[in-house]
């Protein structure tokens, strides 16, 4: 049996309001055109199809037409919701995604068995998946609490709950069937890419997994969640296939690709990451303020988005620096002083005088372009409800 594993396209991801959607688009049709040509009988995706809970129709349409190309080659698949993935609007159309012949596994149920899911293959092998979606502490109690269990014991215990439902998936496995275990989340161990959202990392993903957790009948762990290629498993093998693209410029340099896993019933598979060519190459260029021209005039032959980071003294006013780095490289998708990313290491020099809002304002600026009107008086309307509930 021959499986093709990936995950973490993000479909809608914005990098500093540049939108990477047609690349990642490009990389789902290669990935399409990969599970054919290497006469792949199933493909699994390991959550995280879309960047946010609330895509636009560009990235729905680059998904789902990854589908159906899968769908024209006969190839059936079994996917999950990742953390950044809505479950509930998965949920909504899993009977008509069914339909074209891909399983999805959006939600948690009461009993996760019901998550295994069973794919007979043309040659008459069978797969069974035990697909485990992404799980915040939060959902994880309320899946305990439809369960009867202690949920005020699993705030506490986020592994034992996570190991809870692993040992359930690995119930439903199969004799004479081959058996893997499909989840999103952290395992020990695992090894992030230098994300510029390092800290969004931090804040939602301090909950691991230890590799002993996971079921010993399964014969391959298909994990999402974490952008860089890498095993982090022996006894079962387990292994992130990364993300499609360079999604940002922590992700610079690294090579993206798709795990193919060869296997029969009862044995040792053999992995084979195969290389991924679509996505623009993401470069980080540092630069003296004297010298941008000339460092520049040696990324004329680069096709790639550029992060230009202009070395300058603390405190220097540059008006039209921007304009003069983009018409050295006109590539460039950001341009920031090293004083700036000095000041980082002391975040109260950043916070002086700003007012909460004036710091979301930056921080988004930064992270995905302007701010909407929208979202400024979402933001405010929350601030001011905290406020209100701090008083109180």
């Amino acid at each position: 049996m021959r499986v093709l594993h990936t995950a973490d396209f993000h479909a809608g991801r914005l990098l500093r309001g540049f939108d990477r959607t047609p690349e990642i688009h490009e990389a789902l049709i290669e990935i399409a055109a990969l599970a054919r040509s290497e006469r792949v009988d199933a493909v699994l995706v390991s959550g995280d199809l879309f960047d946010t809970g609330n895509p636009s129709a560009d990235a729905e349409e680059a998904v789902f037409d990854f589908f159906l190309h899968l769908r024209d080659a006969g190839i059936p698949a079994v996917a999950i919701a990742g953390n950044h993935d809505s479950a509930a609007r998965l949920s909504s159309i899993t009977g008509l995604l069914r339909w074209i012949g891909i399983q999805v596994v959006a939600q948690p149920t009461p009993n996760p068995v019901d998550m295994v899911r069973h794919v007979e293959l043309k040659s008459g092998e069978k797969l069974t998946v035990g697909a485990l979606p992404y799980l915040s502490e939060r959902r994880l109690v309320k899946a305990a609490d439809l369960l009867g269990g202690d949920t005020g014991a699993w705030r506490q215990k986020y592994r034992e709950g996570m190991g809870f439902f692993l040992r359930r998936l690995g119930e439903g496995f199969r004799p004479g069937s081959v058996n893997m275990v499909m989840a999103h989340t952290t395992i020990d161990g695992a090894v992030p890419s230098g994300s510029e959202r390092t800290i969004q990392f931090d804040l939602t993903n301090h909950y691991t997994l230890s590799g002993l957790q996971l079921p010993a009948g399964a014969q391959y762990v298909a994990l999402g969640h974490i952008h860089k290629p890498q095993q982090v498993s022996e006894a079962p093998i387990a292994a992130y296939p990364g993300s499609v693209i360079q999604l940002d410029f922590g992700e610079a340099g690294e090579k993206k690709q798709v795990n193919l896993i060869e296997v029969q019933s009862g044995g040792r598979p053999v992995i084979t990451p195969i290389p991924l060519a679509a996505g623009r190459e993401l470069k980080t260029v540092r630069a003296d303020l004297d010298g941008i021209e000339a460092r520049l005039e040696r990324e004329k032959g680069f096709t790639g988005l550029l992060k230009v980071v202009v070395r300058a003294p603390a405190g220097t006013a540059l008006p039209g620096l921007k304009d003069r780095v983009l018409r050295a490289a006109p590539g460039t998708l950001a341009v920031e002083l090293d004083a700036q990313q000095e000041d980082l290491a002391t975040p109260e020099l950043k916070r002086e005088g700003l007012s909460l809002m004036e710091l979301y304002e930056r921080y988004h600026r930064e992270r995905r372009g302007e701010l909407p009107d929208d979202l400024r008086a979402a933001f405010k309307e929350a601030d001011e409800q905290a406020r209100e509930e701090e008083v109180a």
